[in-house]
């Protein structure tokens, strides 16, 4: 499947994607990507260093006649989301994601394909393996664990780098220049409870909702897709009212920045509730499937007999729990009051497990605001503290704040007008972007960050486009080509008298 990408132009930046795509890469697990590109640079004879968070920094002159540009730091992160379908049988740990070309798309066979941020990575070997692309000194910077938490960009010390512009290369519409994006939060709620014994005269299902498109949890907040956690709790929030329903185990989601698209619960109910059970279960889902069937076409749900359990939760915390979980925010918390359509405030409900007497909830929350961000943060604490729950705050990291007067948005702002004979979107993202981080370790550094569209991010729908990767290219070659001169300083001779 590789090889008919492999056949794609520009040849070279899609040759380094599938020899990177053949790297397992997941976030926290990045050593044999680090190695890899430790191999190319050590290949190319390139300066190259490595810190004690596995960020890899690696090096490359100015080609001639361009020594007397801005040195530019080149940036894109290493690790990958890992998502499946569940029908897939893929183990990411040791095996390469499996390519190929739909409709003018790259994208993987069930799984996620990490364009995200892979193609930016791609685009950055390509520059340092080339002969024949002008472009100045450079310091290409692969960061790690960007999925996760950014540990890479908040690990890295402020005198690694020395470039005066920065090019990242995480942006997932190619008409768009970023300035600037939103800071993020971890909220963990968690309880223990004491388990019953299920009733033996009860029968046992499980609820399956699957086919759900998912997503990043940022970029593709504002389009209201359809969570799974929240749609499984509005089911049992209504079977709970009306039958004598005994939930034993919830298991939602993956990982806090994907929408999660798939939920499975196991419960009981007494033989005598049968009949309301499929009543009432048939209403509230062909309520929201009504609601959603624009943007979740293929959403369904399956009600199957199952195997009784042991176990199952205490009446008084399932209560507690479905009242949590019903009032907890989802989605878009407030638009930006001075940026048209921009998300402002978000929180993405991205995993809920419940079994064997723990119970987990994890989301995201994410503002271009610090109030914002304190603001849902707070919310959401008192709602889970209010039923009891631990709440624990964790890998906070800063938004990037624009800076309108920046020289190299100018420059490039140009070039893309006069390749393309068009504006580009000046744009501030809803996403999380290392740029926020860095900027904190390096205020005098301009930034800007650009990119392919890619959609689907986070899931196993991902897809990048062909032609887009081939619009992005031209324009990061062009920008290479034109960075600014550095800054001479002037040296004034005091006169004798």
């Amino acid at each position: 499947m590789s090889t008919e990408v492999r056949n794609l132009t520009p040849i070279k930046l899609w040759n380094h994607f599938a020899d990177l795509n053949a790297v397992p890469r997941p976030s926290k697990k990045e050593e044999r990507v680090v190695q890899f590109i430790i191999d190319f640079a050590k290949k190319l004879q390139l300066e190259h260093t490595t810190d004690n968070i596995g960020n890899v920094i690696v090096k490359k002159p100015a080609t001639k006649g361009l020594e007397n540009r801005k040195k530019v730091v080149l940036q894109s992160h290493l690790d990958m989301v890992h998502q499946k379908n569940n029908d897939t049988i893929f183990n990411f740990d040791t095996q390469g994601i499996e390519m190929y070309i739909k409709e003018g798309w790259v994208t993987a066979n069930g799984t996620t394909l990490g364009a995200d941020n892979g193609i930016g990575v791609a685009a950055i070997m390509a520059v340092l393996s080339s002969k024949d692309i002008a472009h100045p000194a450079l310091e290409a910077l692969f960061t790690v664990d960007e999925e996760t938490g950014m540990t890479g960009a908040l690990g890295l010390q402020p005198n690694m780098l020395e470039g005066e512009i920065l090019l990242n290369l995480d942006t997932e519409e190619d008409n768009e220049i970023g300035i600037g994006c939103a800071g993020g939060i971890d909220i963990t709620a968690s309880k223990n409870y004491i388990e019953e014994e299920t009733p033996k005269n009860n029968t046992a299902f499980t609820i399956k909702i699957k086919g759900l498109q998912g997503g990043h949890s940022g970029m593709e907040i504002h389009k209201g897709l359809a969570n799974a956690n929240k749609l499984m709790n509005s089911i049992l929030y209504a079977l709970h009212n009306s039958v004598d329903l005994k939930i034993s185990s919830i298991l939602g989601g993956n990982l806090r920045n994907a929408i999660p698209r798939e939920s499975i619960t196991t419960f009981t109910i007494p033989e005598r509730d049968k009949t309301t059970l499929k009543q009432t279960a048939k209403e509230v889902i062909n309520k929201l499937k009504s609601e959603y069937l624009k943007i979740e076409p293929n959403f369904s749900v399956e009600i199957l007999e199952t195997e009784l359990p042991k176990k199952i939760l205490n009446s008084t915390f399932q209560h507690t729990l479905l009242l949590a979980l019903d009032s907890a925010i989802n989605g878009v918390f407030k638009m930006h009051p001075s940026i048209n359509n921009l998300v402002e405030t978000s929180n993405n409900i991205s995993k809920v497990v419940v079994c064997n007497g723990n119970a987990l909830i994890e989301c995201l929350a994410r503002s271009s605001s610090e109030s914002g961000k304190q603001d849902i943060t707070n919310t959401l604490e008192a709602c889970f503290k209010l039923a009891n729950f631990t709440v624990s705050l964790s890998r906070e990291y800063p938004g990037w704040q624009p800076n309108l007067q920046s020289e190299i948005v100018k420059k490039m702002t140009a070039i893309y007008k006069d390749l393309f004979n068009r504006t580009p979107n000046i744009a501030v993202c809803h996403a999380g972007l290392e740029c926020g981080i860095l900027s904190k370790k390096y205020p005098n550094i301009d930034m800007v960050s650009f990119g392919p569209t890619i959609k689907g991010a986070h899931s196993p729908d991902e897809s990048v486009s062909i032609t887009s990767t081939q619009k992005f290219w031209k324009f990061f070659i062009e920008t290479l080509k034109n960075i600014p001169e550095k800054e001479t300083k002037s040296i004034f001779l005091k006169k004798d008298t």
